[in-house]
């Protein structure tokens, strides 16, 4: 018994020594529970497609590998073939755009329960979610519901509603879903498995009232972007978001905020908790040198006020990126770092556009049979042109390419008001430059001479805008045309310098020309208003010699004129126009108006009329531009173009334009 005590006490001896040995060395045999692994994670983005599915140009009748979805298929495949997580979003602007979206909405329609070319592609390609862009409702809400409908994703747009006649002002009830929170596993830097509430929020200008009024007056309102991220946003945090996407159709400036901003993304980045932000809308790539110089803009990062932002071109032209670097921070899923960038289909190298991939064919296979209904309708002809219509030159002096859509118009309204209390009223027509080289160098009406198709049509004017006509006074009609002489630059008579002649930050779509009127344009002088439509120098007056009927205008007679539902509703900011001068709603498209010109009244000349022109300066300023190297064939033709001989590096020639005053008789 006392042996049995002694080897008992000896045990016990020997065991807390053991213990006592040991000490802290015991410890790591207790594993310590350890937070989640840092996610790597790739946003990527598409946006302002514009039915460019297919690598191909519908307007030369030629493939192209400058523009398609199948294109930017190839540069998804990569992109995520890189990285273990990501997730791929439309920010908006794919139904129209291009012939094969007139061909869908126009000629073989669309019924519920049909599958639009523009899905087929996308089913194929694994999107998380779609954003709604403002081409969108460029068909009507009927279209756009159908084409939706076939979609394998989820849309969303916040800050669109039901218009209920202001019953309930404050319980509006959105017409899509305003955003969507998707459970998402990925896998974490150390191999586990981390699930994530991922959510999705979009916008879309609320200007889509302006723009396509004719389409959603009474059944749809728009409101404030930045509004409705601040009412959605708390909500999708509140129901567990651990990261938020924003996906604006919307630009970028810095501009202040007044409210309805079209160009929000700078305001949506200061909103709490926006994480990242995908937007378009401008046809523009962030990050990039476009951009330089904007207040809390890092072009290196590609972060807007620190939220770190993507813009992936337009036509299929770049795939958008954004690597974020997620953590736990105080038990909350935080972005730690992140970087920006876009990727591009094609690039140009010694004065040619090389091609950077090849196209998807699984997605050319899907869309095959709409894709060659369109080419069959767009080759059949409509009649004929007596002289060649390009637009090469049409932001530097009077252009077929405007000339015979003003023609058009002009003919149509004048016979509309036949009969009407409008009957006495002289009839003027805007219309301006669509493809003036913003996509590049080959971004250039140019139709021969000779028989026409609707193909030449929807180069003419891309649009689906409907003719409507507004009724304004001379003094207005001189407001209009300051406003478009935005267009250009002010040139210092007293330099000797090279001074550009076009203000790229200006949009050929609101360079607008008159016809029926003649004017000059006085270009040493600052611009009279900026491209918001504000006056900003109230003593100047750019246009010169505004004459109608070769007298000086009167300023207090009334005029009509012709011209689109996006400009009468007050695109583009011009002055007086809002849609409360519009005294017609044409049932008809400025396109279609075109088209039926051309076919009564062929062979059509379009030669310009020279009702426009510069106000001379003097013999010493050297003022330039660029346009397509396929101009040159046509330059010989005027007096004050002249052709430099060099290419610069985007692939444009480079233009002197002569100011010189005329000699004396």
């Amino acid at each position: 018994m006392r042996i049995t005590r002694i080897c008992q006490s000896l045990l016990l001896s020997t065991l807390l020594v053991l213990i006592a040995a040991c000490g802290d060395n015991m410890d790591p045999e207790i594993p310590e529970p350890t937070g989640p692994g840092t996610i790597q994670l790739r946003l990527l983005e598409t946006t302002d497609i514009h039915v460019h599915l297919a690598d191909y140009d519908y307007y030369q009748d030629a493939p192209s590998d400058t523009v398609g979805l199948a294109n930017v298929a190839t540069l998804i495949a990569e992109a995520r073939g890189e990285v273990n997580n990501s997730m791929l979003v439309d920010n908006g602007d794919l139904i129209q755009g291009n012939p094969l979206g007139d061909y869908m909405a126009r000629e073989l329609g669309l019924d519920m329960g049909e599958v639009h070319p523009v899905y087929k592609a996308m089913n194929l390609l694994d999107y998380e979610v779609g954003n709604i862009g403002n081409h969108e409702f460029n068909y009507g809400l009927d279209f756009l519901d159908a084409a939706v409908a076939g979609a394998s994703f989820p849309y969303i747009s916040a800050n669109v509603f039901i218009d209920d006649g202001d019953q309930e002002p404050d319980n509006d009830e959105p017409y899509f879903a305003p955003y969507v929170i998707k459970e998402k596993t990925f896998v974490d830097d150390e191999g586990e498995q981390q699930t994530l509430k991922v959510g999705f929020i979009g916008f879309v200008p609320p200007q889509i009232m302006i723009w396509d009024r004719t389409n959603l007056t009474g059944e749809v309102i728009a409101k404030d972007m930045v509004e409705a991220a601040m009412t959605y946003v708390p909500m999708m945090k509140a129901e567990g978001a651990d990261l938020i996407i924003a996906i604006p159709h919307s630009g970028l400036n810095a501009s202040d905020a007044e409210g309805l901003d079209e160009n929000a993304v700078y305001y949506l980045a200061a909103v709490p908790d926006i994480d990242a932000i995908m937007f378009g809308h401008s046809h523009r790539v962030f990050p990039s040198s476009d951009y330089e110089g904007i207040v809390d803009v890092d072009l290196d990062a590609g972060t807007v006020r620190g939220v770190p932002a993507v813009m992936a071109g337009y036509w299929g032209s770049h795939l958008g990126i954004i690597d974020l670097t997620l953590e736990q921070v105080d038990g909350a899923w935080t972005v730690t770092d992140a970087h920006s960038e876009t990727r591009a289909i094609s690039m140009r190298m010694d004065g040619q556009t090389v091609a950077l991939v090849d196209p998807d064919q699984d997605l050319l296979d899907a869309i095959d049979t709409e894709h060659q209904g369109t080419l069959t309708w767009i080759r059949e002809p409509i009649g004929s042109v007596s002289a060649p219509i390009h637009s090469f030159f049409a932001r530097v002096q009077d252009d077929p390419s405007v000339q015979i859509v003003t023609d058009a118009q002009k003919a149509y309204v004048e016979e509309l008001i036949v009969g009407t209390e409008h009957a006495d009223l002289p009839v003027l027509s805007a219309g301006a430059p669509f493809k003036a080289g913003f996509g590049g160098p080959q971004n250039y009406t140019n139709v021969a001479a000779g028989s026409v198709s609707y193909r030449n049509m929807a180069d003419l004017y891309i649009y689906p805008n409907t003719l409507q006509v507004v009724k304004i006074k001379g003094a207005e009609v001189r407001e209009w045309l300051e406003h478009a002489a935005g267009a250009f630059n002010q040139i210092d008579p007293n330099s000797t310098d090279p001074q550009p002649l076009l203000n790229d930050s200006f949009p050929s779509y609101n360079f607008d020309v008159i016809d029926g009127v003649t004017y000059q344009i006085d270009l040493t002088q600052p611009a009279r208003y900026d491209r918001d439509g504000n006056v900003v120098e109230p003593d100047a007056h750019r246009i010169q010699d505004l004459r109608f009927q070769d007298q000086p205008i009167d300023e207090a007679a009334e005029f009509l004129v012709a011209t689109n539902n996006y400009r009468a509703g007050g695109g583009g900011n011009f002055p007086g126009l809002g849609g409360d001068k519009t005294v017609i709603l044409a049932p008809d498209e400025n396109r279609q108006i075109l088209a039926n010109y051309i076919a009564e009244q062929s062979p059509v000349n379009p030669s310009a009329d020279d009702n426009w022109s510069f106000v001379p300066i003097n013999d010493t300023v050297i003022v330039t531009f660029v346009t397509s190297p396929d101009a040159s064939a046509f330059a010989e033709d005027f007096d004050l173009l002249i052709r430099l001989g060099t290419t610069n590096a985007d692939g444009y020639d480079e233009y002197h334009y002569d100011f010189s005053p005329p000699p004396p008789n």
